[in-house]
């Protein structure tokens, strides 16, 4: 690989480093107002919230949107919205109306109040060994965990990626949703785009995964990483 390629990261090291701390000084404080040590408190609205998540997320699996939905069962779109927001207690009339028009027995709709929560625990090393494009001899995939919630939008992929030998060809990836990486062995230059990124342990990398991306050259092998992918139910290819 040439020089001139390789330095790309280095000229925009200043550019990246304003940005990280313009980063910190705006984007940051926002992005941080949920306290993720808050334990929350019972509330007399957790039915209802329920209720409003597992309507939305029957909605969104029938393709409706929301003033579709309204029409079909006959209540105003501000109703609509309420009742997915947790804002309003609904009827049991009109929980039977949307029920019917989504076409769900009503008993669905209440679902993610009655479900216990999940949690997946894996034991280091027992991870599922996974075939993606990518996979090839020395790159080793292992899915660390999966929770299909039907009270959830959002699918959330999380792996333990091992190369364990160089090749001069590289896959690139394109797909929805937004990926994350965090390097725990090794070296590694990665592209997303048209930008190079050399990693080293405890480098991270956050990034919308529908622009191209994938491995630019290995370093120092082995190397090992975490990537976290997350996109829209059925959203994924």
């Amino acid at each position: 690989m040439s020089s001139s390629v390789l330095t790309r990261p280095a000229r925009a090291a200043g550019f990246l480093a304003r940005g990280a701390t313009a980063f910190a000084r705006t984007a940051a404080p926002a992005a941080l107002q949920q306290d993720p040590h808050a334990v929350r408190a019972p509330s007399e609205n957790e039915l209802q919230a329920a209720i409003g998540r597992e309507v939305r997320a029957c909605r969104k699996r029938r393709g409706m949107t929301a003033t579709e939905l309204a029409g079909a069962a006959n209540i105003s779109v501000g109703m609509m919205s309420k009742i997915e927001n947790g804002v309003i207690s609904a009827s049991l009339t009109t929980l039977q109306a949307l029920s019917q028009a989504l076409g769900v027995p009503m008993t669905a709709l209440l679902r993610s109040f009655e479900d216990e929560r999940s949690a997946v625990f894996v034991r280091a090393g027992t991870g599922v060994e996974v075939e993606r494009r990518g996979t090839r001899a020395g790159h080793h995939y292992n899915l660390l965990g999966y929770i299909g919630s039907s009270s959830s939008t959002v699918s959330v992929e999380p792996y333990l990626i091992t190369l364990t030998s160089h090749t001069d060809i590289f896959p690139l990836f394109q797909h929805a949703g937004m990926e994350f990486l965090y390097l725990l062995e090794g070296e590694i230059t990665y592209r997303h785009g048209p930008t190079l990124y050399h990693m080293s342990p405890g480098d991270s990398l956050f990034f919308e995964a529908d622009t191209p991306h994938g491995p630019e050259q290995l370093t120092k092998l082995p190397i090992r990483f975490l990537s976290i992918i997350s996109y829209p139910q059925g959203g994924e290819d």
